[in-house]
């Protein structure tokens, strides 16, 4: 039986990809509006383990590949040689940024963090879009450091969860809605372990509401593509501290994300109340 979360299961999803005739772009891209036809924006979140982020990016490569990888500033993220050698594979770097959580909720401290943070990982990539961590334990939500500032003034032209994800850009123009799909939970459907990586479910202007796909494992996703679908923009947002060839590995992040999945799932029911 083939594992998921493999490196060799995510070569076969990029693959899939191309077979089914998706053209690959980062967010940045999206956002200079370079993006055309049947589409999929990459997106990579390295939350940890930045090395595993270096072997995806380099498979990537070697199909053709470019994606988004945005870095947090813990030194389990941010690892310069890493960024460096992401970023000559042509890769786009950004900054995953958690400023409101690190300052329990100062928003002074936070914008100069930000500011502080952003020049340094302008230091390998003209870093020109951002993306929120979740920060899960914490209970401030780092995009509400927006509420009081404007990321367009530091130079930054897109954040997802504003620019991409919003309900109001969630269509194309002519009624169709983008596909978000994450792997969330160390799984393709994982939205009860999701405590802010959410996307609008309201109805866009044409009234056509996303029927999302059923898809649970890499291997689904692979089977969904082959069936050549009608969905024709996505964007896929992947966690590469999850995805190794490495037997010792991927069994340490297996039983590690089922303790994590559990505390999630606490702390969504605890927010409920």
């Amino acid at each position: 039986m083939l594992k998921d979360f493999t490196l060799s299961a995510y070569k076969g999803l990029l693959e899939a990809l191309q077979k089914a005739k998706y053209n690959f772009y980062t967010f940045e891209d999206w956002c200079d509006g370079k993006v055309n036809g049947r589409y999929v924006i990459l997106r990579h979140d390295v939350d940890l383990k930045a090395d595993h982020s270096l072997a995806v990016a380099k498979i990537e490569a070697d199909l053709g590949i470019r994606a988004s990888y945005y870095f947090r500033v813990v030194p389990q993220s941010n690892q310069p040689d890493i960024i460096k050698s992401i970023a000559d594979l042509k890769h786009e770097i950004g900054y995953h940024y958690e400023d409101l959580s690190l300052f329990g909720g100062n928003t002074e401290k936070s914008i100069i963090h930000f500011k502080q943070q952003l020049q340094h990982f302008r230091q390998f990539y003209p870093v020109r879009t951002i993306c929120m961590h979740g920060s899960p334990t914490s209970k401030f939500d780092n995009r509400n450091l927006w509420n009081q500032y404007n990321y367009k003034d530091f130079g930054i032209i897109g954040e997802p969860y504003f620019d991409f994800l919003g309900s109001k850009n969630s269509d194309n123009g002519v009624g169709e809605k983008v596909m978000y799909i994450t792997d969330t939970g160390r799984m393709w459907d994982g939205d009860k372990y999701n405590i802010r990586d959410k996307v609008s479910n309201e109805l866009n202007d044409n009234n056509i509401k996303l029927q999302q796909p059923k898809i649970h494992s890499t291997f689904d996703f692979i089977d969904w593509l082959n069936s050549n679908p009608d969905q024709s923009k996505m964007m896929i947002t992947t966690h590469p501290q999850r995805w190794t060839n490495n037997t010792r590995e991927w069994l340490w992040e297996f039983f590690a994300q089922s303790i994590k999945n559990t505390i999630k799932r606490l702390i969504a029911s605890r927010s409920k109340i």
